[in-house]
């Protein structure tokens, strides 16, 4: 019994001395940078310090995005509880303009080989600059640039020129200039490099790594992260938009149907939630009500495809000129043609089937239905229902009529029908 219990006693002291296995946070920067970025990163560091991890590893792989969105990451990186990894993965990949910010604010930043980084120059989205107004937004992006890469003990000079010139680096130019730490063939092979390493905090505090056969978990995105990123392409956008109308105006044109109203209300909202966070250009949002307008002219006039042709090529220009901004976030050319002529087809046709259906329901009511054939459901004696033309209609017959026995409709009153039998 004594032995059992040295025994247990011996096994637990073990489990508490044996070494905590590190783990890293491990999470994905592989578009473009907008405000969903910064949520994501912000919830994995928050993560990596509730679970004591290691490190965050952030891999990069992005042409850039929004400024205002980097400045909030690189905030978040410099004030991290847990130490930051930037690795820009994979082979042919790139941190290119506010991606390479993020880079440079990192506590440790590495390339895997064939990638590349720098081409920092802002660019306005709302339009071209002007002398004045490029040299100020110049200045501000370097002195943010100089503050982070001299804290971080790197070129500070080299490293503006990507702003002032647009220069970029390959990784052995990068480490060669002293713009990043580590050259590292896969990750794993980082995270033994950088074992017991001593990194110098934004704060000034020094802080040794523990990577040795560190764990690396993935960060995993809550839904609505995955949502929200997923829409946040401008070509997803446009399309979610496309899809929408044409689920709002096939509702319109039949109420009742439920379905195509609410899905398309869902779609759109989608739509517009996710261009709302890109400058619009208003051109682009005439060229597309234009579009459409020309759609419903086609449908009413007989104009043997012009106006259909037009309000395509004016969709398709729409969808183009929509965004302003480089083209990492703009609408693609095969996206605009892919939805602007299918959706010209779709909405000629509904409409053409919209205005034959107003123009059957005059006919009827003049007379359209006289002399149409039915059958009666009920015995009509005198009143009863008829099947007419694929409807079930209220009918008083002149003389009794037996179910199932076909009649002629003599008359119409209202949403009554008079009939008398066939062949009598």
């Amino acid at each position: 019994m004594k032995f059992a219990w040295v025994a247990c006693l011996v096994a637990a002291a073990a489990m508490a001395t044996a070494p905590h296995k590190a783990r890293v946070i491990a999470v994905n920067v592989d578009g473009m940078i907008g405000p969903i970025t910064a949520e994501i990163i912000g919830n994995a560091l928050d993560q990596a310090n509730r679970e004591n991890a290691a490190a965050v590893l952030v891999r990069l792989n992005t042409p850039g995005g929004l400024m205002d969105s980097s400045r909030e990451i690189t905030s978040k990186i410099v004030t991290s509880r847990v130490p930051v990894i930037a690795y820009v993965t994979p082979s042919g990949g790139r941190a290119a303009s506010a991606g390479f910010f993020l880079l440079e604010a990192a506590d440790v930043d590495a390339m895997a080989p064939g990638t590349n980084t720098g081409a920092s120059s802002p660019v306005l989205l709302t339009g071209q600059m002007d002398a004045v107004m490029r040299k100020k937004v110049e200045n501000d992006a370097s002195a943010w640039l100089r503050s982070i890469v001299s804290k971080r003990g790197h070129d500070a000079d080299l490293a503006e020129q990507t702003i002032r010139d647009a220069k970029a680096f390959s990784e052995k130019e990068a480490l060669d200039n002293h713009l990043v730490d580590l050259i590292e063939p896969d990750e794993r092979k980082l995270m033994e490099d950088l074992d017991g390493r001593t990194v110098t905090r934004f704060d000034g505090r020094t802080e040794t790594l523990h990577t040795a056969n560190a764990e690396i978990v993935d960060y995993r995105r809550s839904a609505r992260e995955r949502i929200v990123d997923a829409i946040s392409d401008p070509n997803i956008g446009f399309i979610l938009l496309a899809l929408g109308a044409l689920g709002i105006y096939a509702e319109f044109s039949a109420p009742g149907l439920i379905f195509p109203g609410v899905l398309g209300g869902i779609m759109a909202l989608l739509g517009l939630s996710s261009l709302a966070v890109l400058p619009i250009n208003w051109i682009g949002v005439a060229l597309l009500i234009l579009g459409a307008s020309l759609f419903v002219l086609e449908a009413h006039y007989t104009s043997h495809g012009v106006l259909g042709i037009g309000g395509t090529v004016a969709m398709v220009l729409g969808a183009l000129l929509l965004i302003n901004g480089p083209p990492e976030i703009r609408i693609h050319l095969s996206t605009a043609l892919a939805v602007s002529i299918p959706f010209a087809a779709i909405t000629m046709f509904l409409m053409t089937l919209a205005f034959q259906a107003r123009r059957n329901k005059v006919v009827m009511a003049h007379g359209g239905m006289l002399d149409e054939i039915g059958q009666a459901r009920t015995p009509l004696a005198p009143k009863g229902k008829v099947f007419v033309r694929g409807e079930y209609w209220d009918a008083e017959s002149s003389r009794p009529v037996e179910p199932g026995e076909e009649v002629r409709v003599v008359g119409v009153e209202g949403l009554k029908l008079r009939v008398e039998p066939k062949g009598r």
